[in-house]
């Protein structure tokens, strides 16, 4: 039922709450400096607001929590499986499915099946992990995001769309050999802003792969909330119930990798699902070698019934009203700050532009790093870096690392987790932060690994 007033209305109660630890300024600089200027590092523990990541870290249902109790924990053939199988059958119309541990298990079965040295795989945008799985495998990972998606400050409905063009023109250059084996599309584009994609781009995508004999797979970690946006956003679906919108979606893809730790309300889980026989029997030996079992893929029967039930629950349209609404709620508040964010508000999180917020800081200075230790130092709390310390390339020529696109700090809400008074507080701690941004300094890399850097490399300030 729509919600006619402004307030943001949570549609559930709260049922079980979990204390927050308090820290002082000191002492949120002595964990900082344990945890080598990583955000990734410090204990949660010494978190107040965690809005590192949206993913795994929602809170379920009492539905879910029913659910898992009825948990099937046979090794093969559990029931729960069939549940699950069920559920995302019923969207997504694959007929294989294979469960696994979360999202990336599914990118690396997946890409070590179809990639090698040689091979391409485009998307809109890929996140760290789906280029990671693909760069491991030694394949080019080539993003073809609209230009519109590039800038954070030009609003657009769907910069999370693929540039059509420049798509047939890969084609077109590879065609008649087999250097694409699959071209992916990611809903919502995370990467970009949580930025989704039209519909009319999906569409067209398909159209254009079925020409050139390419499969289309999906990225579909947050599928729900990009239907949300097709139905308020792109004309002719404003009537369409959400289901019938995810299933069109998936329609028009051969496939499917996700992190159900996403839109599936979970905190433990993905899936691998297509249509393709041949592709089935490799992807199962895969799994029975890495994973486990195809009826359980890594997880616990347990965790097959809470995916299950997510999946019933993520289509509601009550709770995708308030999900991208109270996103809305923060982005508008920063806005009325003067915080530079990118446009328009995303659905999973709102995203700052580091680059035009401390342009004083350079890229190879990490601008959204720097920021994410402020606000921890400032109000302890916990946001993840999306710029070059993520993303960053080198030049293969001259090894110097060629800069992200855009610097951006992301602040992921988790699902039904956080309240409007813990959102007021981060605005009122960015609000401080900006008011001293001219102090805030950059940092440098003193030791990195060399995949993901982000997630363990130790940093220091610059001096």
């Amino acid at each position: 039922m729509k919600n006619k007033f402004k307030t943001v209305l949570e549609p559930f109660k709260i049922k079980m709450v979990e204390p927050i630890k308090m820290t002082t300024y000191e002492e949120r600089q002595k964990y900082i400096q344990e945890a080598n200027y990583n955000i990734f590092c410090i204990k949660a523990e010494n978190i107040l607001i965690d809005l590192l990541t949206d993913s795994g870290t929602g809170a379920m249902s009492a539905s879910q929590w029913a659910a898992m109790m009825e948990g099937d924990e046979s090794y093969a053939g559990c029931r729960s499986y069939y549940k699950m199988y069920d559920a995302i059958h019923e969207l997504t119309g694959f007929k294989h499915i294979f469960p696994t541990h979360q999202g990336r298990a599914a990118e690396r079965i997946l890409f070590g099946i179809v990639g090698e040295e040689g091979k391409i795989i485009p998307n809109n945008t890929h996140f760290d992990t789906t280029r990671a799985n693909i760069e491991y495998n030694k394949t080019e990972a080539v993003d073809l995001v609209i230009q519109e998606g590039k800038s954070p400050s030009i609003n657009h409905p769907f910069k999370g769309n693929i540039d059509l063009k420049k798509l047939r023109e890969l084609f077109e250059k590879h065609k008649g050999t087999d250097r694409i084996p699959v071209c992916m599309l990611t809903i919502t584009n995370n990467s970009g802003g949580g930025q989704p994609v039209s519909m009319e781009n999906i569409r067209e995508t398909k159209k254009i792969c079925d020409e050139y004999g390419i499969p289309l797979f999906l990225d579909a970690c947050r599928f729900a909330e990009n239907a949300y946006f097709i139905k308020i956003r792109e004309p002719g679906y404003e009537n369409k119930v959400i289901k019938e919108i995810v299933q069109e979606i998936f329609s028009y893809a051969d496939g499917a990798t996700m992190s159900s730790k996403k839109d599936a309300l979970v905190n433990m889980g993905g899936f691998l699902a297509f249509n393709d026989d041949d592709l089935a029997q490799k992807v199962q030996n895969m799994e029975i070698l890495t994973e486990g079992y195809p009826t359980y893929g890594g997880l616990s029967g347990r965790d097959l019934a809470a995916l299950a039930q997510g999946l019933h629950e993520v289509i509601e349209e009550d709770y995708l009203e308030y999900r991208i609404k109270s996103t809305q709620y923060f982005g508008d508040a920063l806005i009325k700050e003067g915080i530079p964010v990118v446009f328009p508000i995303g659905g999973h999180a709102v995203y700052i532009d580091a680059k035009k917020m401390l342009p004083h800081i350079k890229p190879c200075e990490f601008p959204g790093h720097a920021l994410a230790c402020e606000l921890y130092l400032e109000g302890g709390i916990r946001a993840c870096e999306i710029g070059s310390l993520m993303f960053a390339k080198k030049d293969p020529a001259t090894g110097e690392e060629i800069p992200a696109q855009m610097e951006l700090l992301r602040l992921a809400i988790p699902r039904r987790v956080y309240t409007q008074s813990h959102i007021d507080y981060v605005v009122e701690v960015i609000h401080e932060v900006n008011r001293n941004k001219e102090k805030i300094k950059g940092y440098e890399i003193v030791e990195e690994p060399p995949f993901l850097r982000h997630f363990s490399a130790k940093l220091k300030p610059k001096k």
